[in-house]
């Protein structure tokens, strides 16, 4: 079994999630990159990484809602490194559900990345990082606490998944810690948004800037790393935007 601590994240291929797999890679971590459609982007990750430490990367393709392909996420993560000590749940699906038009498979989409997901990764990865002493990461949002207008149901899959980092905080005490991100604006949603709504969040927020996607991953790899005595926690890390909206 390899001595390099092993991180498993989800939807690592592009954006925040990629920023957390090079922070922790760079940091020693053998990573396993999961991905739904992004096979490329990937592909290119594990290259760029294994570039530095050969070996180091492996890439598993998932569909998030597919039961059955959560605990072998984590079996061929094991089967690959030996271990596993962190896991990161970043993946998430995001879009807007109007009351009176909102289908079934947009709820199932919602909280299949943004709860079912993450709740059934933890249990197949419990035994294993109780084994390393390890530690899960979650990404949630401060709409879990407070509501988006016309996002409903992802306001309630955010809420579900930060009661999870509360309550497996407990359950999987004392030796697996969990705790989660709450970030701010740091990349703008691959739809977009008018210059008037980015000035707007920008405008209310006390630090008056978009955070960077290494900032949050800076803020994982501590929680992962360095926060040995904080479990059930949710750290903002929005520039203070929470205190005003």
């Amino acid at each position: 079994m390899q001595t390099a601590p092993v991180v498993l994240i989800t939807g690592a291929a592009k954006r925040i999630g990629r920023s957390i797999a090079k922070c922790l890679h760079a940091r020693g971590f053998s990573v396993a990159i999961h991905h739904r459609n992004s096979a490329g982007e990937a592909e290119q990750l594990r290259q760029e990484l294994e570039r530095n430490r050969p070996d180091s990367v492996l890439v598993l393709q998932a569909e998030l809602g597919d039961f059955d392909r959560l605990p072998e996420m984590i079996a061929k993560t094991v089967g690959r490194f030996g271990r596993l000590d962190a896991l990161v749940n970043n993946a998430s699906s995001f879009f807007p559900t109007p009351i009176g038009i909102t289908q079934d498979k947009d709820w199932q989409q919602l909280f299949a990345s943004n709860a079912w997901a993450p709740f059934f990764l933890s249990q197949a990865a419990a035994p294993h990082l109780q084994a390393s002493k390890g530690s899960i990461v979650n990404i949630v949002d401060i709409y879990a606490e407070r509501p988006l207008q016309q996002h409903t149901v992802y306001c309630m899959a955010k809420a579900a998944l930060s009661m999870m980092t509360q309550s497996l905080a407990k359950e999987l005490a004392p030796h697996v810690r969990v705790n989660a991100i709450a970030p701010g604006a740091i990349l703008w949603p691959d739809a977009g948004k008018s210059d008037n709504e980015k000035t707007t969040i920008l405008s209310n927020t006390p630090l008056q800037r978009a955070g960077s996607p290494e900032e949050i991953a800076e803020s994982v790899r501590w929680l992962i790393q360095d926060a040995s005595y904080s479990t059930g926690q949710i750290i903002r890390v929005d520039g203070g935007r929470h205190l005003n909206i």
